[in-house]
């Protein structure tokens, strides 16, 4: 393939494993898309499904996982820790490689007006995609949550980019979606060592996540971070759950260390990391790096040095022939079997 583009969606179901497999088997049917990886959490009631080829193929698999999670997934009833607005709750689209940023954001508009007249979805569009400056950010388009959006679509100024702009029974099933196109981003959560104190350790990770993002303007904030911080209960411990939007201005490393730093101040430590969805090699890379390996040893050096291995009584294991993208894309396409 001479482009390649990236889907990342994620979706409201993270429980019900019949309705996780339809929708990945929905995004695998479509030749020339390859799912690469699928990460589902129960607590976060979220699926995070991770494919990739050709712009048109990937454009027509997120179509139809789309379609799919609004028919299987009813947002009356859905309840989770993590924020969000709809069945599929947001779609971007990533450049990897022979695609600009920009072609990928008029790709990205085609989707969601597709979607919008369709499927009769509301849908907001962001990052490169969007439509205004405040439509940019992920946060600011889903501000209000599902439990908003009726209030929401009655704004003037948060009508849907395309779709209804109407409460009304389809939307009361599905919610609103938001898609765009943004480059790579990391989304890692760093967990903190539990303490007898549930209610104490989960103050003091919301309270790293207020000091480190972004938006907060703080001595210990970092650029393009966004994060909040959360009790996962089938783990048993809180976590610092970030969004790493600009891994060359902070990348794995830097997040880490500045959790860790702050989960001292507050009398805490950080046991190790956990990897959602898949991780591009030079992330890796500039992370072995910092950890004092710049050669062919850099994946393992991070691997260690931010304690990505440290969760396997809890079932998570990253393994860099499934979690880094460029070596299962190119396994996948080498089979030549686009699922």
């Amino acid at each position: 393939m001479e482009k390649i583009i990236e889907c990342v969606p994620n979706f409201s179901e993270g429980r019900d494993k019949r309705v996780i497999e339809a929708i990945v088997h929905a995004a695998a049917s479509m030749p020339g898309a390859y799912v690469l990886h699928t990460d589902s959490g129960e607590a976060a009631n979220r699926t995070v499904v991770t494919f990739a080829g050709e712009p048109e193929a990937v454009a027509e698999a997120a179509f139809r996982a789309v379609k799919t999670a609004a028919e299987r997934i009813d947002m009356r009833r859905q309840t989770g820790e993590h924020p969000r607005i709809g069945a599929t709750d947001v779609l971007p689209l990533v450049p990897v490689r022979g695609v600009s940023l920009a072609e990928c954001a008029g790709l990205a508009r085609r989707l969601a007006e597709r979607v919008g007249g369709e499927l009769g979805i509301p849908v907001y569009c962001y990052e490169a995609a969007a439509s205004a400056p405040y439509r940019k950010g992920l946060e600011s388009c889903r501000r209000g949550e599902y439990e908003g959006l009726r209030a929401k679509l009655e704004d003037p100024a948060w009508r849907p980019d395309f779709g209804p702009a109407v409460w009304n029974e389809s939307v009361a099933r599905t919610g609103a979606s938001v898609i765009g196109a943004r480059n790579f981003l990391g989304a890692v959560n760093f967990n903190l060592a539990p303490t007898d104190d549930r209610a104490g350790d989960l103050a003091v990770a919301k309270a790293i996540a207020k000091e480190i993002r972004a938006a907060s303007g703080s001595d210990w904030s970092l650029p393009g971070v966004k994060a909040i911080g959360w009790w996962i209960g089938e783990y048993g411990f809180a976590q610092v759950s970030t969004n790493l939007t600009d891994m060359r201005a902070t990348g794995l490393a830097q997040a880490y260390g500045a959790v860790s730093a702050a989960a001292r101040r507050y009398g805490r430590s950080v046991t190790g990391t956990e990897a959602i969805g898949l991780l591009p090699q030079w992330a890796l890379d500039d992370a072995g790096r910092c950890f004092g390996d710049s050669g062919d040893g850099a994946t393992a050096a991070a691997i260690r040095g931010l304690g990505l291995d440290t969760m396997r009584s809890q079932g998570r294991v990253f393994d860099p022939d499934e979690k880094i993208v460029e070596r299962v894309l190119a396994a996948k396409m080498t089979r030549k079997v686009p699922r």
